[in-house]
C-alpha cells in the first residue's frame, strides 16, 4: 500500500468510538496539519451509514503534534437524525489534546445547485511547471502526489492557485478521494495571509501556523485527476489571517469551499 493510502486508513482502537491515526514519520519533526483534517474525517465516517455523505467540516489546531507518533482519534455521536448526522472528534498523543472537529453528515436531497467556473487556458496545470508545496513537507509523502503552484497578482489582489492530483492508484471508493482532497489542501494554506505582505511562511519571518480550518463539501472529487484550489486572503489583524478559496475540479464544477484561520505574528 502507498505512504498516502496508509496515512488514511485509520483502524480501530480500544472501542467502537476510537481509532489509530498512523504515524506519517519522520520522528522529531511536527505532524502535518493535513494529516490530523483527513484522519479526523476518517475516524467520523467510520461511525456513520454509508448514504450520509460530509457535508462540512470544522477543526482546531489546539497544540502541535509529533510526526513520529500514532494519533489517537475519540468519536462522539452528537446526533442522528432521519437525514443527518454529527460527530465530534478529538485527536491525542500521549493523552495531549492535539485537535478538536466537528463533522456534520447528510443523504443527500434534490435542489437548486450551483458553482461552475470557466477555466481559462492558460491556467491549466499543464502550463505550470511542477513546484511542490509553497515551502519544505518533510511529513508528507511527496512522492505520490503532484503540486503546482501558479501566484497570481494580475488583479490587484493576491490568488494562489494550486493545482495538484495524486500520482498513485486509487481505489474507486469515493471517501478515498475526499480524504486524499481535504489531506492535499491543507499544505501551506495560510500562506497567502502573509504573501499579501510580501512574506511567506518558508522565509519565518513571522510566527505562523493555522489555528482552524473548515470546509463544506459541494460534490464529488477525483483525487487522481487535476484539481484547482484557489485562495486568497481578505482579512488580517491582531495577528490572525484569514483565507478563503475554493476547491475546483477540472471541469470547472467547484466541489468545496474552504476557510482557513492562521496565526500570522511579528516575531518578538
Amino acid at each position: 500500500m502507498s505512504a498516502l493510502l496508509t496515512l488514511l486508513d485509520v483502524r480501530p482502537g480500544v472501542d467502537a468510538d476510537h481509532w489509530i491515526g498512523p504515524a506519517s514519520g519522520p520522528a522529531g519533526k511536527r505532524a502535518y496539519g493535513g494529516q490530523f483534517m483527513a484522519q479526523s474525517l476518517a475516524a467520523a465516517c467510520r461511525s456513520v451509514d454509508a448514504d450520509r455523505l460530509p457535508t462540512n467540516m470544522h477543526l482546531q489546531f489546539l497544540r502541535g503534534g509529533e510526526a513520529g507518533d500514532d494519533v489517537d482519534y475519540a468519536v462522539t455521536r452528537v446526533f442522528d437524525g432521519r437525514t443527518s448526522s454529527a460527530r465530534r472528534v478529538e485527536s491525542r498523543q500521549q493523552d495531549r489534546l492535539l485537535t478538536a472537529a466537528t463533522v456534520s453528515f447528510a443523504v443527500p436531497l434534490p435542489g437548486p445547485q450551483h458553482g461552475q467556473r470557466t477555466m481559462p487556458p492558460e491556467s491549466l496545470p499543464e502550463s505550470v511547471p511542477q513546484t511542490g508545496p509553497a515551502g519544505p513537507a518533510p511529513s508528507m509523502p511527496l512522492a505520490e502526489l503532484d503540486i503546482r503552484i501558479a501566484d497570481d497578482t494580475s488583479s490587484g489582489e493576491f490568488v494562489r492557485r494550486l493545482w495538484w492530483r495524486a500520482t498513485i492508484t486509487l481505489p474507486d471508493d469515493p471517501l478515498v478521494h475526499t480524504l486524499v482532497a481535504v489531506y492535499v489542501c491543507d499544505v501551506y494554506m495560510i500562506d497567502p495571509a502573509l504573501q499579501v505582505h510580501g512574506h511567506s511562511m518558508q522565509a519565518r519571518t513571522h510566527r505562523s501556523g493555522t489555528t482552524d480550518s473548515s470546509i463544506w463539501f459541494h460534490h464529488p472529487v477525483r483525487a487522481d485527476e487535476w484539481n484547482l484550489l484557489e485562495t486568497t486572503s481578505p482579512a488580517a489583524a491582531r495577528g490572525r489571517g484569514v483565507v478563503t478559496g475554493a476547491l475546483i475540479r477540472s471541469d470547472g464544477v467547484i466541489a468545496a469551499t474552504v476557510a482557513q484561520e492562521g496565526l500570522i505574528a511579528e516575531r518578538e
